[in-house]
């Protein structure tokens, strides 16, 4: 095949407007109960977008909230908010907000000692989908997971798709973002904690391990699970039955379904 330079210009143009894009829109919080949680949590809005006559229902919570904290509120038609939208389902509402805001993996310790808690810690090897990102978020807030630690590489970030899918968790979750998973992983033995991986290959079903104590749960990528390096740093690995013809869950799913057993034997504890 004859190797076209004219092709290949044009693609990468393309690649880099897209990620700029990305760039660009990762500062918006989209959808009614999103920007709601948002505003209850206190975190700085630099504006709210409100699409011209959708002045009813939850919008007018919306536009009394901001006023108090005094937050400018622009109208703009239904076309121009399309275009500003990045998610289909925005619901007649954008707020734009600085880039989020990620902490070090010692303020998520930190945050279990505060809480006289163990820690009890969220790692994702490589979670791409920001429809199961958000997801996770939303489970891990609701079941009192001390933070999430997510790789910078090959790996999708916090963005408004993923807000909007947590229901507004992401505000009140502490995500660090690492550059290197295994190392942190040493680090948080360092720190006492166990690392448990999941892996469809081991022999231990997950309700048969124990999850109390200092504990991290590593969560692999949709397609491939934990990498080999991760899979090694890890102290034990669990499974979950599968009795059907499909050998594998959503990440999402596969998260909440540990994670809850783990709570379940903190509650018994």
């Amino acid at each position: 095949m004859k190797y076209n330079k004219n092709y290949s210009a044009k693609n990468e143009q393309s690649k880099k407007r897209n990620f700029e894009q990305n760039i660009e829109h990762d500062d918006q919080v989209e959808g009614r109960n999103a920007v709601i949680e948002l505003l209850e949590s206190g975190k700085d809005i630099n504006k709210i977008y409100i699409t011209k006559g959708e002045k009813h229902g939850s919008i007018n919570k919306i536009i009394a909230m901001a006023k108090e904290r005094k937050i400018i509120i622009v109208e703009k038609d239904k076309r121009q908010m399309e275009q500003m939208a990045q998610i289909p389902n925005y619901q007649g509402v954008i707020a734009t907000v600085p880039p989020f805001e990620y902490c070090e993996v010692e303020d998520i310790l930190d945050k279990a000692k505060e809480l006289k808690e163990d820690p009890f810690i969220l790692i994702l090897d490589g979670i791409e989908d920001p429809h199961n990102l958000g997801s996770i978020i939303r489970t891990a807030e609701t079941a009192g997971i001390h933070g999430i630690i997510i790789p910078k590489r090959r790996a999708v970030a916090v963005n408004s798709t993923v807000n909007k899918v947590s229901a507004g968790a992401v505000q009140y979750m502490k995500i660090a973002r690492v550059t290197n998973i295994s190392e942190t992983i040493r680090t948080l033995k360092e720190n006492g904690l166990w690392i448990c991986g999941t892996d469809i290959n081991t022999e231990k079903y997950y309700y048969n391990q124990d999850l109390t104590g200092p504990l991290g749960i590593v969560i692999g990528n949709e397609g491939a699970g934990i990498s080999d390096k991760v899979k090694k740093n890890c102290d034990f690995l669990v499974k979950i039955p599968m009795k059907g013809k499909v050998t594998s869950l959503n990440a999402s799913v596969s998260t909440g379904i540990i994670v809850y057993e783990a709570v379940k034997q903190r509650i018994k504890e």
